[in-house]
């Protein structure tokens, strides 16, 4: 319609204004398919009146056109084109680049500019953490603020999104208490994110603080709480707050149900679970995800129920991933380590062309703890095969706001001498008390 009224515009012999480009290039730019051409010629229609290096707010709007197609060469040539450039113009081509994962770029422009605004320092944090540099998205956060810059609601959700991320729960502590002073302490969406941040650290006692101080809630309030509460093991309370949404007039959604099924697996209700499934299907209208398969697996298959779950994999609409598989093999494993029931859900993946390590990786402890080295053997060159590598499992803890992390057989942390001493020492006064250092024990201080 936009381009129509354009075209009339121009036959009627009415000449566009400002208002005109960056209303039509803003909308190519939010609506990118099917407006390349008429991107390209409103471009070409502003350079031939000059407006592209003159009007900072038509040159802003091109290249953020270009910016959100990705065509980043383009953009960049209209930024260095233009002869005035305001913020917003700065602004939109470094979020332009930490959108698109080029970092670099984007701290290197960023050192550039010579007045920084909040949302300058919003788009390097929020790009970092969208990039999965949560770490350096914290770092920022700190520097914004050392710099005088005060962060708004937007920048305290992607600074929470990092600490969540982490499980950096002082600096998350830290940033409650500053919410806590500021105009924005109800806003809905801190609140979710504060939520999913104690929930993700196991403080459920602090997250039902949050969520029972919130003036307003939305669905995603409930489903935060729902499914953070059935992830920490607090299953009765997560159907209490899934019947209590509904109570309130709230209408669940998949992820609600995701939450719901969770918590009836981790207490054994079978029967009420798959009430829950077919609930979702028939009333809601809700078609299963991958995750709703899982929950129902992972149902069955706690419960012992293992013929039943592999149905369930089975009769599945899409291929199963490693964690459906991996929640029945390890189930096969802890209810007699029916290594039988495991190689027919083997076959069947194989039938898939479904790859993972981690899936051989349990089928040979099981066939090493039945004492089958054959078996165990032939998974392992059969994951040679497949060129699949077992991937180093990690973890992290935090110490004084500062995250330290520790692979499986790495040796690359700082403190790496103090801690084998530490746990040798440790290993010696157990041996001393009596107790008896387990394997595992004597691989983490080998490694």
């Amino acid at each position: 319609n936009g381009a129509q009224g354009f075209s009339d515009m121009r036959f009627a012999g009415v000449e566009p204004n400002h208002i005109t480009f960056i209303a039509l290039l803003s909308g190519c730019g939010d609506f990118p398919s099917g407006s390349e051409a008429l991107g390209d010629l409103l471009h070409g229609y502003a350079c031939k009146l000059g407006l592209d290096r003159t009007h900072v707010m038509v040159g802003t709007a091109i290249l953020g056109m270009y910016s959100k197609r990705g065509r980043f060469r383009k953009a960049r040539l209209i930024f260095d084109y233009m002869e005035d450039k305001n913020s917003v113009t700065w602004n939109t081509m470094i979020d332009g680049y930490m959108r698109s994962g080029q970092v670099n770029t984007a701290v290197k422009l960023f050192d550039e500019m010579l007045n920084r605004d909040l949302i300058s320092w919003t788009a390097m944090v929020n790009g970092f953490v969208k990039k999965g540099f949560h770490e350096e998205a914290l770092s920022w956060f700190r520097e914004m603020q050392i710099s005088g810059v005060k962060p708004d609601y937007v920048a305290i959700i992607a600074a929470l999104a990092a600490c969540t991320n982490l499980g950096a729960l002082s600096f998350g502590l830290w940033i409650h208490r500053y919410v806590m002073s500021q105009d924005f302490k109800n806003n809905v969406r801190v609140s979710n994110s504060l939520i999913d941040l104690y929930c993700r650290c196991g403080c459920v006692e602090f997250a039902r603080q949050v969520f029972d101080k919130m003036e307003k809630r939305t669905v995603v309030s409930w489903n935060s709480v729902i499914v953070g509460f059935a992830a920490n093991g607090n299953a009765h309370e997560s159907l209490f707050y899934f019947r209590k949404m509904q109570e309130e007039g709230f209408k669940p959604d998949a992820v609600t149900f995701t939450g719901a099924l969770t918590a009836c697996s981790h207490v054994g209700l079978v029967e009420e679970g798959l009430r829950y499934f077919q609930t979702m299907k028939r009333d809601y209208r809700i078609s299963p995800r991958i995750e709703h398969y899982g929950c129902i697996v992972d149902l069955y298959s706690r419960a012992g129920r293992l013929e039943d779950a592999l149905k369930v994999v089975q009769s599945m609409p899409m291929k199963p991933n490693e964690v459906v598989i991996g929640s029945l093999l390890a189930a096969c494993k802890n209810h007699g380590n029916n290594t039988l029931l495991a190689e027919r859900l083997m076959k069947h993946l194989s039938d898939l062309n479904v790859k993972s390590h981690s899936n051989y990786v349990i089928l040979s402890n099981m066939y090493a703890a039945d004492g089958k080295w054959e078996g165990a053997s032939k998974m392992r060159r059969k994951m040679k095969g497949l060129g699949l590598k077992k991937q180093p499992g990690f973890s992290s803890i935090e110490i004084d706001e500062c995250t330290h992390v520790f692979m499986a057989g790495d040796s690359a942390h700082v403190e790496t001498a103090n801690i084998r001493e530490i746990l040798g020492l440790m290993s010696s006064d157990l041996r001393l008390q009596g107790c008896v250092v387990e394997t595992l024990a004597g691989d983490l201080l080998n490694d």
